[in-house]
């Protein structure tokens, strides 16, 4: 059964961190969240999602582009997308300042095409989940979890982040998820669909400013 405080997203119930300080290797190093689709980078289309869902704390790991977020960086710098979560959740605990924190927190890498319309999905199936369900991420076409394309119990991930050793330098972000309960969600399309390469770019209509 669910707890009345989980059941609605109301601003400020949500936390997010956005994962937005990769090399972008195969798109020859360039600063690939402020890629534009549509007229709008990848980087403020995902903070608008997440405000838009409710979202009040909203931590980018990554170099500091401003955009009235908090910023935080892993210790070193390209420490792999399970050390940025460690230090978006650290970062999203020190904003907190002595207050409670979120109940669920989004996670998502900055380099989505489709991130309104999975902000949105993961809002409304998180609203109808057991108190037993951990968090959730949206599955790609060959049932895979995107947990880069998730939400997540806040607490929840801050005990698994905690646990991490070197706080999750060189892992993979399984290594942070495994042993959570969560519910791959399917039917979502391709809504974890993501720009890593030049060829995905042009599929996108993506563009550099």
């Amino acid at each position: 059964m669910m707890g009345a405080s989980d059941a609605s997203p109301v601003r400020g119930s949500f936390g997010a961190i956005l994962l937005a300080g990769g090399r972008a290797a195969r798109l020859d190093g360039i600063d690939k969240p402020l890629l534009e689709v549509d007229g709008e980078s990848l980087l403020d289309a995902a903070i608008a999602a997440v405000r838009d869902a409710g979202a009040g704390t909203v931590v980018g790991v990554g170099p500091d582009r401003g955009r009235g977020i908090v910023w935080a960086r892993e210790d070193p710098p390209f420490g792999g997308p399970a050390a940025a979560v460690v230090t978006g959740v650290s970062a999203l605990e020190r904003a907190a300042a002595g207050s409670d924190l979120p109940g669920w927190t989004f996670v998502l890498a900055c380099d989505q095409p489709h991130v309104r319309a999975a902000v949105r999905f993961l809002a409304e199936a998180c609203a109808l989940v057991p108190e037993d369900t951990e968090g959730l991420c949206v599955a790609d076409a060959a049932s895979r979890p995107q947990w880069l394309t998730g939400i997540y119990r806040t607490t929840v991930v801050r005990t698994a982040a905690r646990a991490l050793p070197d706080g999750g330098r060189d892992a993979p972000v399984r290594a942070l998820m495994t042993d959570l309960a969560i519910a791959t969600l399917p039917g979502a399309g391709d809504l974890s669909a993501d720009i890593d390469t030049w060829d995905d770019a042009a599929r996108f209509g993506a563009r550099q400013r």
